[in-house]
């Protein structure tokens, strides 16, 4: 979410106190007709800014977040439509343009204060203040797993409820009774006593002269019709039938075709070209300096790529060139050992008195584990169309943040940003690298400087040796263990700490706890990847939870619920997705099971791995996943997040690596960044709780627990600890049962 962090958010004294009634409008007065330029045509009436209606008595949401394969604006409509009462058959959704107007003050609004309770009269207030703080931050985000979690309930679902009421008011005073006598169903307002029925689209454009309530009254989960529902996805029929445009699919008068090669060590420059002989080459246009990469435009991608190899670069020297992924991994563990004689180390979370209990305690434990740097590899790599003609520069493309985009191209152009559009595009993948715009900054370049429409394609080698990468991490463990084998003291120091800030903290009843971190910052760019932290911190402690169980010799499954305690959500998931994959059946010689649980994103998770390890070899039979997410909105959109979180995460545990050599990346493309494949995927069951506590997200939650829910099934199968990913490090041919300290 650019440079603001919920911790940034609060600190900066912009939100404060108080409590959270559920309610909204977009802000103190009505903007639908500011908007209504970017949204509305012929015979169409917005109602306030999420929501118009048409002749036919059509619904639309207008729908503040991107579509990159999660189904997230299917969800959001659901919501909007459900508190409406529209008749789910004619609802459809755009999504809302990249402008000012239509900042996610929602997404600020859930982001940052969630469930705090706002004394009604303040609502209108609140929502003014953080409509006028996202416009700030051009913040029009996708990521975060806060689709439904924040925007769903802070904005479609009020949203929805407001306009439901706008057009009962509206009808009240036509027909001259009482809106208390109405009754809306399926895009129908009715008055039963006289027998009147009339469409929305009646009263639609009165209605959107009205003021919106701030407080709307919202539907009780008894009541929901279209939430709950496993309704089909709107995206899905366009990208069967071949009509759905991915950023990729962009044709526009006059393109030609680009594509770039940057320096291999970040934060080197462009020293020389010699490009005569690409320049000669059939098709080329012409080759482009953007100081820190070089780009060839040419009639068609393949005579681009071509050229490109022929251009010959030298690079300027940046001091990093002769860093390797072993220095770097030597640097955090110096970084936090200095800190810890210093002194220097930040304090997370500090619990009872851990330094105490670790002087009396009967036995301590000690544990290292580490991740690499990881790239997210989206299966459509980065590009994008720009035509910069006439002071103007009109983008297209796929991204998490199309008004952030808006402001960045026209930062890096120095134009003015009204004199910048944005059409956004369905996306093979984000994960998070669509958050960045640095493809986007370079077509725009490239465009200015030929004077023609560019589309920009990244090679997939790019694409892997150009990313921002999800950090490589070292986290060292204490644990101190009383006569009985069980933890009262909990110690643990990891390098770099980002978002969410709570991804390291645990939700175990250990007395004593003592977390902390130093900084260790590398010259590898930094992204944010899918569940961010959690997907580091997930491993680490789940890890290391197993490994004190096997200490106790206590049952990993009982040994996490007994140290829950009063965390109901979390043993209720445990307790399911045990229940559910058997934990306690016999499984066979050479097979193990292992389990993880994590709460992230407002949801919880646990999984069950089961895997057979046969000659070296590692196979991922079948997981299982039990999740609650609060509410889910489409258990089938549910579902189809935990399964991709997995496939993700499990990519990513088992081959996921990138490894600096020489001050670079050594990985390309897939065959040395491989992914899990369809044959090798394993079978992936879950199972849903709606506990109706607060709503949480689906996106990422799925991905943290099954990193060290495979390597502690590896461990049982096995004996061999695994305590560093990927695990196709290891060599796993061993003698059954037999320890290991690897």
């Amino acid at each position: 979410m650019g440079k603001w962090t919920r911790r940034g958010f609060i600190s900066a004294g912009v939100v404060g106190g108080s409590a959270l009634l559920i309610g909204v409008a977009i802000r103190p007065g009505h903007h639908a007709s500011d908007v209504a330029k970017y949204v509305a045509g012929e015979g169409e009436s917005l109602v306030n800014a999420w929501v118009k209606i048409d002749a036919n008595n059509r619904v639309t949401a207008i729908v503040p977040h991107s579509e990159m394969g999660q189904g997230a604006q299917t969800a959001l409509t659901q919501m909007l439509a459900d508190e409406l009462d529209a008749k789910w058959e004619d609802v459809s959704f755009i999504e809302a343009p990249a402008e000012e107007e239509y900042a996610n003050w929602a997404l600020g609004k859930g982001f940052i204060l969630g469930d705090t309770k706002i004394p009604a009269l303040l609502v209108g207030s609140v929502d003014g203040v953080f409509m006028q703080v996202t416009k700030a931050m051009h913040l029009q985000t996708t990521g975060g797993s806060a689709s439904v979690r924040a925007t769903g309930v802070y904005g479609m679902r009020v949203a929805g409820a407001a306009a439901r009421e706008m057009l009962m008011e509206t009808a009240a005073d036509s027909w001259g009774v009482e809106v208390s006598e109405l009754k809306t169903r399926e895009g129908m307002v009715i008055h039963e006593a006289s027998g009147k029925q009339e469409p929305y689209a009646s009263f639609a454009a009165k209605a959107g002269e009205m003021k919106p309530p701030f407080v709307p009254t919202l539907k009780t989960p008894d009541q929901f019709t279209i939430m709950g529902k496993s309704k089909p996805r709107l995206d899905i029929p366009s990208k069967v039938d071949g009509s759905a445009q991915f950023g990729i699919d962009v044709v526009v008068d006059g393109m030609k075709y680009a594509t770039v090669n940057a320096a291999p060590v970040f934060g080197a420059k462009v020293a020389s070209i010699n490009s005569s002989k690409a320049e000669k080459m059939p098709g080329v246009i012409d080759v482009v300096n953007l100081d820190d990469a070089v780009a060839v435009v040419a009639e068609g991608y393949w005579q681009a790529k071509q050229a490109l190899a022929a251009v010959a670069v030298r690079w300027t020297d940046t001091g990093s060139e002769a860093l390797n992924s072993e220095a770097l991994f030597n640097q955090f563990q110096a970084d936090m050992k200095q800190a810890n004689e210093s002194g220097d180390s930040k304090t997370d979370v500090d619990i009872g008195n851990a330094g105490q209990a670790f002087a009396t305690a009967a036995r301590i434990v000690k544990r290292e584990y580490k991740v690499p740097y990881l790239a997210h590899a989206c299966m459509e790599p980065m590009n994008a169309v720009a035509r910069v003609e006439n002071g103007r520069c009109d983008i297209w493309t796929g991204t998490q943040n199309p008004l952030g985009f808006k402001y960045d191209v026209a930062a890096a152009l120095e134009i003015d940003v009204n004199d910048v559009s944005v059409t956004n595009h369905f996306m093979g993948g984000g994960f998070g690298r669509r958050s960045k715009s640095d493809a986007v900054i370079q077509a725009a370049r490239i465009s200015r400087q030929v004077g023609v429409p560019v589309k920009l394609i990244w090679s997939r080698e790019e694409d892997v040796q150009h990313d921002h990468y999800r950090p490589a991490v070292a986290s060292n463990f204490r644990a101190a263990l009383n006569e009985e084998g069980m933890p009262v003291a909990w110690e643990n120091q990891y390098v770099d700490k980002h978002e969410p800030v709570e991804a390291p903290h645990i939700s175990y009843a250990i007395p004593n706890q003592h977390i902390h971190y130093v900084d260790s910052p590398t010259h590898v760019p930094f992204g944010v990847w899918r569940s961010v932290d959690h997907s580091q911190h997930g491993f680490f402690v789940e890890s290391f939870i197993d490994e004190l169980a096997y200490e106790a010799r206590e049952d990993p499954y009982q040994f996490r619920r007994n140290l829950l305690k009063d965390q109901q959500r979390q043993i209720d998931v445990l307790d399911l997705a045990a229940k559910k994959a058997n934990w306690s059946a016999p499984i066979g010689k050479n097979r193990g099971r292992g389990i993880a649980i994590q709460e992230s994103f407002g949801s919880f998770v646990a999984e069950v791995v089961e895997v057979t390890v046969l000659k070296g070899k590692v196979s991922v039979d079948r997981v299982v996943v039990a999740v609650d997410p609060g509410f889910a909105v489409s258990p089938d959109g549910l579902t189809a997040q935990m399964e991709s979180g997995v496939i993700y995460g499990l990519t990513a545990a088992l081959y996921g690596e990138v490894s600096i050599e020489n001050g670079r990346v050594s990985q390309s493309n897939f065959n040395n960044y491989p992914m899990v494949r369809m044959d090798s995927s394993p079978e992936i069951e879950t199972y849903i709780i709606n506990s109706h506590e607060s709503w949480g997200g689906a996106g990422e939650p799925g991905t943290p627990g099954i990193a060290p829910a495979l390597t502690n099934a590896i461990f049982a199968a096995t004996g061999t600890r695994i305590r560093e990913l990927p695990v196709s490090k290891f060599d796993l041919d061993f003698e059954f049962g037999k320890e290991s300290e690897a």
